[in-house]
Order: C-alpha cells, then sequence, then structure tokens
C-alpha cells in the first residue's frame, strides 16, 4: 500500500524529515506519535505534497510515486488528508463542497453518510463555519467516508477535543474502517489511541523513525514521555 523510503524534507536550510522509513498495508491502521517539533505534521503535509517543503526519498502509494505527482494528482491515486485546524469556507456550503469534489454519488448516498456522521444538519451551512472542534472533526470524517482513499492522513484530528469528542470521532473511525482503506494517524497524546484498534505504532524523534511496535508503545509512552527516545 504505502512504502516510505528514506524521506526526507526541509523548508529553507531547516531539515524536518531526516529519513523516514515506513510500510502500511491495506486496512491497516498506523498511529506516529512524538514530541512537538518531531516532523509528525511535516510527514502528512509532505505525503500530500504541500510545495513548502522540498522533499527527497521515495513514498510509494501502489505504484504510484507520490513526490513526482501534483497535489491534485495525489489525491486521485487515493491520498486524503484531514487537518489539525479544519479551515472555514464562508459562502461555501457542505453540500456544495463534497457534491464539486464527488460528482458521481447521488444526494441520496451523500445524506445516508451525513446521517451516520450526525453531520445532516451541517450540509446546508458554510464549510468548518461556526462549528465546534468535535464538529469539524466529524465533517472531515464524514468528507472521508465519502471519497473512500486508499490512505488517510489524520493530523492530529484529536487536537482541541474533550474526552466526550476523542471518543466519538474515535468511534466513527472504528466503525468506517475496511479492508481497503489505510489510515497513518498522527497525534502527540495516547488518549485516542486508547479509542482505536491501532496495528502499528511509530516513534519519531528529531525527523526520523527511532522505534516501531504494537500498542505497547502507547503505555510506554504513557509511563516514559518522549525523553526516553531522545537518544536513541
Amino acid at each position: 500500500m504505502l512504502e516510505v523510503i528514506n524521506l526526507k524534507a526541509s523548508i529553507g536550510e531547516v531539515k524536518i524529515l531526516n529519513g523516514i522509513n515506513l510500510n502500511i498495508n491495506k486496512g491497516e491502521l498506523h498511529a506516529v506519535m512524538g514530541p512537538n517539533g518531531s516532523g509528525k505534521s511535516t510527514l502528512c503535509h509532505v505525503l500530500m505534497g504541500n510545495t513548502e517543503y522540498k522533499a527527497e526519498g521515495t513514498a510509494m502509494l501502489n505504484e504510484v510515486n507520490l513526490l513526482d505527482k501534483q497535489q491534485f494528482e495525489r489525491s486521485k491515486a487515493g491520498l486524503f488528508q484531514s487537518f489539525q485546524y479544519p479551515q472555514g469556507l464562508p459562502g461555501v456550503s457542505l453540500y456544495e463542497f463534497v457534491k464539486t469534489s464527488n460528482k458521481d454519488l447521488s444526494d441520496e448516498f451523500i445524506n445516508s453518510i451525513a446521517d451516520k456522521f450526525n453531520v445532516r444538519k451541517f450540509l446546508e451551512r458554510d464549510v468548518n463555519v461556526d462549528l465546534s472542534g468535535g464538529e469539524k472533526k466529524r465533517a472531515e470524517l464524514f468528507q472521508l467516508a465519502l471519497k473512500k482513499p486508499k490512505l488517510a492522513l489524520l493530523d492530529e484530528i484529536d487536537s482541541g477535543l474533550d474526552i466526550d469528542a476523542i471518543k466519538t470521532v474515535a468511534s466513527l473511525i472504528n466503525e468506517n474502517r475496511d479492508d481497503e482503506t489505510a489510515y497513518l494517524l498522527v497525534t502527540h497524546y495516547s488518549r485516542i489511541l486508547k479509542y482505536l484498534k491501532v496495528d502499528k505504532v511509530h516513534i519519531v524523534v528529531k525527523g526520523t523513525v527511532v522505534k516501531s511496535g504494537e500498542e505497547e508503545l502507547i503505555e510506554e509512552v504513557d509511563s516514559g514521555g518522549y525523553t526516553q527516545y531522545q537518544d536513541a
């Protein structure tokens, strides 16, 4: 599914990713954890094609080398990114937004998925305008469900959420997982991971994966923090 080999990235003279290596198979959910400034969100931005970054290395999504493609081509190849701070789009309703990017979907199907994510009441409202953090994240997951991507990048989807909203977001992710879509979820904290079925955890420090494992790493981070990996 996704194979990342020696991925490096920088902004100007500032190096952020220093050789990321990871593999994600179809249907898996991988969590990327690490301290502030470690490069976790940068990984998502680089994979999605944020032009602020200069990237080198390999990032293959199935047979597509993402680093050779523009953002819209990466999207067509099956990549989706949700954002830590979803931006509002005044004057554009959520229905208009999703219909424009999913022209082949019927209104009946859109409404049924909106009901599933409890966002039907937001369809005629401007995208992410006057919504709470939890409501914005539900709207992002609604869009993800409509797209059915091969790989979903969830950049700190738990950011700014209270515990009830975190449980709701985690439940929606679990309920909508299937064998086709893989997830790369970035987070600082273990809270949301305790409610998810995580296949693998990667610890990122100073722009590189210093340790990978299964759910036991979540407890390891909880008990010892990230300082234990500083010299890894």
